[in-house]
């Protein structure tokens, strides 16, 4: 058989692939949090999982969207930013629920007080969907005003995929204070490192903007960094270290 008889074969084969590529980047992202979203439901503590990680998907995938304005790149990339904004969003309904029901006798906090001491640690689920649309609104102004601007547009995107290169940074450092990682889903982070590899790789492939494969590679040395320290404080248990009263010391990162 002549090799271009195989092109009839090859190409739906090709396209499959493709389209199952972009599928894995549009959906992949959020399945990491599915088992986390499930555990904290299950056992009603939200303690274990930082909340300022869906403060840095929020802010990264907000500020990606408004880069695409400036500079198109793949859709699949865009369409993943929207998924996990939704994600987030749930994510913090969720954990707000959980951790309003469990403190008892607090005073409520909201996102107009203003106060940076109980910055996104507020009440309700409205207060941070409030905060959101606030920075969506800033930031989407500002953008219109410099999308001319080549460097601004640049520096737009570098700042969206670097923010979430530190996306692991928030529970990297909660896991450092409680010298432990219970609590924290196992699952979800082998998910990251799984998926930022991949994404790692389909960034390189696809030839997206080179920020985003800097910072992919970033992404998947954070991932390692926290799957040591699972192995770590299993391995070699520690006491966690003792902080002094502050009225923000008990709130989780």
């Amino acid at each position: 058989m002549e090799p271009g008889g195989l092109e009839w074969l090859l190409v739906p084969m090709q396209q499959l692939v493709s389209w199952g590529a972009a599928g894995a980047m549009v959906f992949g992202g959020v399945v990491p949090y599915i088992p986390q979203y499930r555990d904290i439901r299950r056992t009603q503590n939200a303690e274990g999982f930082s909340t300022y990680v869906c403060l840095v998907l929020l802010v990264a995938n907000i500020l990606r969207i408004l880069f695409w304005f400036g500079r198109r790149f793949e859709s699949p990339l865009l369409w993943q930013s929207i998924i996990m904004i939704i994600t987030m969003l749930l994510m913090l309904k969720l954990c707000t629920e959980v951790r309003v029901s469990n403190e008892l006798n607090v005073k409520r906090r909201s996102f107009a007080d203003f106060d940076l001491n109980y910055f996104w640690h507020w009440s309700k689920f409205t207060d941070y969907v409030q905060c959101v649309l606030t920075f969506t609104g800033v930031t989407g102004y500002i953008t219109y005003l410099w999308l001319d601007s080549s460097l601004f547009v640049e520096t737009l995107g570098f700042l969206a995929v670097f923010t979430e290169a530190m996306l692991g940074v928030p529970q990297l450092y909660r896991n450092y204070q409680n010298r432990s990682t219970e609590g924290m889903s196992i699952k979800m982070v082998l998910m990251w490192s799984s998926g930022d590899t991949f994404k790692t790789v389909y960034f390189i492939l696809n030839q997206a903007p080179f920020q985003f494969s800097i910072c992919g590679l970033l992404q998947v040395f954070v991932d390692i960094a926290i799957l040591l320290q699972v192995y770590l404080y299993s391995h070699f248990p520690q006491k966690p270290v003792s902080h002094t009263a502050h009225p923000a010391s008990t709130k989780a990162l």
